[in-house]
């Protein structure tokens, strides 16, 4: 007997029509990606509790928990009393407040629903969430530049990829979070707005602009890019009415729109990172008004014409401009952005943003690191939008470009690179695999198609098969690289560090929450804490006590003055932190648990900073390297290092404890050498608290000595 076991198609399914079946199964896949965007960003609540990463997340999340609890308006008129002491910080006019607006939206819309949750919850798993979003936004974004298999491939790669990861892990709420999403809704609605010339979407694009304005200061990315989009139509030849109508509506009503952010102001017509999208909003203008007179004039008249205004109208631009320069009415470029342009700005010019280590350049092993695949079908998805060249390409094209410059130039602009990288290799993967499976010869073909086939083709279906093959390996291997370094790099708070032991199991250091405990129950509530600003945050939020610096970085003056304390001998620095009414330091010190990211290591950018100041210039950089020019914590370190304050506050009592069998006291595990200066006592300040492991040390400072004593 025949066997007659085969699968029944459900009925309901059997009745829809092909096409509907097709955006059934399109929607299905793109569901998928939007829910293993989010699961796979949940790695660190699996692994450690809902913690919050990183430094600037804790100020985010202590802000938006006072606007959820007083309300906005107390939030915009909010004066910090705990940060930059004694100086303060007006919040609500140097923030962007998108991040906090929409948690607060979404806590109180929850509990307005009944459904309890705590604001730290929003805020630890907002980024995954817009990351989901995002996937939905990438696909509509190519699908618009090819077709719904290029979007659907760059959904799934943009899902998982590496790059992005990094700033939308749960726990990870910074702006990036939800910005990326904010960018490709922004570009998404100004392709559909190129496309189409609608004022419509053209208002919706200013509309998701305001957003990012509000989100992030990367803003200035797009404010740059769609001008330098449309300037490329026009030297293309493109230029046309609708792009003249949708520029305009998202010139005029994003511009509006994004000074209403108190941050912002009037940056949009005053400062030269702004001049772009005003110079070719005018130029526009002319553009239009020469065709206008052209089409009035002959060509004779016309050619008079446009020598005479163009001339004219070069002189009173160049004139009024070089005015405003001068009186500072346009302001010129800040120093971040120059740091863009030209990476070795930052380095010579201005130290506090080149000790940042987000702004460093980018090695090259990053690039395959956060990226992978991408790095190879970037190039491929280039070449399939240069051979089609319309207006939605012409702009994929710039964005791929500009990114891959900037992120070259800063580490942390790799997260700008990362959505047009899938993008583009999603068209890559797509074009390559629509070409090649007609090719697959899955049906015998008949002898007289086959003969002809073999004369022009002779081995279509062996070479069809093996590309194939090719493009589901690498996206195979994708995955699992995706899989790995999300779960080691990116899935671990910074807050909670962890290492390997020997049998492979994991070791927990909790050192920072337990000093910053320690800081909030056992010192008194005014206690003003002197630390680098780079844990300024974590102290505000955590410990709940008065910093002097934090990661906010505006006023170079102030953390000079923290690092010349740093750098100086006891009797300096207790000037300085009498001066600043310090109560507590705190200090990072890896020696002890190999935990390279300590102060010892970031000391140098404290010297740096702290000389590049007035109060600051007596101390010089070379004081802390040896004659052989080295930066050594051993008997051959210089004298000035080994009797500065970090040194001591690092060092003490380091002298007498054994790290390492086999090695001697005092034994440091970073710098791999025994320290040089043991036997030292502190004069100005007295040990109050040492985590566990000594990540941590906590310094008391001293009352002033009766002068009779």
């Amino acid at each position: 007997m025949k066997s007659t076991a085969s699968y029944k198609v459900p009925s309901w399914l059997g009745r829809m029509s092909i096409e509907k079946q097709e955006t059934l199964l399109k929607l299905c896949i793109l569901t998928f990606c939007m829910v293993l965007s989010f699961s796979t960003r949940l790695f660190s609540v699996l692994r450690f509790e809902s913690v919050i990463h990183e430094f600037d997340p804790y100020f985010n999340y202590r802000t938006t928990r006072y606007l959820a609890e007083e309300g906005f308006y107390r939030f915009h008129n909010w004066f910090d009393d705990r940060a930059w002491y004694p100086l303060g910080r007006i919040i609500g006019g140097t923030i962007y407040p998108g991040l906090m607006i929409t948690s607060a939206i979404i806590y109180h819309v929850m509990n307005f629903l009944h459904l309890s949750i705590d604001v730290r919850n929003v805020c630890v798993f907002l980024a995954p969430l817009f990351s989901s979003l995002t996937t939905l936004v990438t696909y509509h974004l190519a699908k618009q530049l090819k077709d719904t298999g290029a979007g659907l491939v760059a959904a799934a790669m943009i899902s998982i990829v590496p790059g992005y990861i990094s700033r939308s892990v749960a726990g990870s709420y910074d702006n990036e979070g939800i910005a990326i999403f904010c960018m490709l809704l922004t570009y998404t609605l100004w392709i559909k707005s190129v496309k189409t010339g609608s004022m419509f979407w053209a208002a919706l694009c200013a509309l998701a602009y305001f957003y990012m304005v509000s989100s992030w200061g990367g803003y200035v990315f797009l404010i740059n890019l769609i001008p330098m989009h449309v300037l490329a139509l026009m030297l293309t030849g493109r230029f046309s009415h609708r792009i003249y109508v949708v520029y305009n509506t998202v010139y005029c009503l994003g511009t509006i729109l994004s000074m209403q952010i108190s941050f912002v102001g009037f940056q949009p017509v005053q400062s030269s990172e702004h001049m772009a999208a005003l110079g070719v909003f005018g130029l526009c203008q002319i553009y239009t008004f020469v065709e206008y007179v052209r089409s009035r004039l002959s060509q004779h008249y016309f050619d008079v014409l446009f020598r005479s205004v163009v001339l004219l109208v070069g002189v009173t631009v160049g004139a009024v401009g070089a005015v405003l320069l001068a009186t500072g009415k346009i302001s010129p470029w800040t120093g971040r952005f120059y740091s863009l342009l030209d990476p070795s700005y930052a380095k010579n010019n201005i130290p506090i943003i080149a000790s940042v280590s987000e702004h460093q350049p980018t090695t090259w092993s990053s690039f395959y690191f956060d990226l992978q695949m991408h790095v190879f079908m970037f190039p491929v998805g280039m070449y399939y939008c240069f051979t089609k060249l319309t207006d939605a390409n012409i702009f994929i094209i710039l964005y791929g470009i500009t990114s891959l410059y900037f992120s070259g130039v800063m580490v942390r602009l790799m997260l700008v690179l990362a959505p047009v990288m899938c993008i583009l290799s999603g068209i890559g993967v797509s074009s390559v695999l629509t070409t090649y499976v007609r090719n697959l010869d899955i049906n015998k073909p008949e002898k007289k198609s086959k003969k002809a086939e073999a004369s022009n083709y002779p081995i279509k279906n062996e070479v069809a098969s093996g590309v194939v093959l090719l493009v589901t390996i690498f996206l195979i291997t994708y995955t699992f690289h995706c899989t790995w370094v999300t779960s080691e790099a990116y899935s671990s708070p910074s807050i909670v560090l962890s290492a390997r032991a020997g049998d492979g199991s994991r070791i927990i250091f909790d050192d920072f929450r337990e000093a910053y405990y320690w800081l909030r129950h056992n010192t008194e509530e005014d206690a003003k804490v002197m630390s680098w600003w780079d844990y300024g945050y974590q102290i505000t939020a955590m410990a709940n006590r008065t910093i002097l610096v934090d990661n906010n970085t505006w006023n170079n003056t102030h953390i000079s003055r923290v690092g010349q304390a740093m750098a100086s001998t006891e009797d300096k620095a207790y000037e300085i932190m009498r001066e600043l009414d310090v109560n507590y330091v705190l200090v990072i010190f890896g020696g002890l648990t190999g935990y390279s990211s300590d102060d010892i290591n970031k000391f140098l950018w404290m010297v740096r900073i702290g000389g590049s100041t007035e109060t600051g210039r007596h101390i010089k950089e070379t004081d802390y390297y040896t004659p052989q020019g080295e930066f050594r914590v051993d008997r051959e370190g210089s004298p000035v290092l080994l009797n500065c304050l970090m040194y001591k506050m690092c060092y003490y009592r380091f002298g007498k404890v054994y790290t390492e069998s086999g090695k001697p006291t005092g034994y440091d595990r970073v710098r791999n050498a025994e320290i040089g200066n043991k036997d030292f006592e502190l004069d100005i300040l007295e040990e109050a608290y040492t985590t566990e492991h000594w990540l941590v040390r906590i310094y008391k400072v001293k009352p002033l000595q009766n002068r009779g004593a």
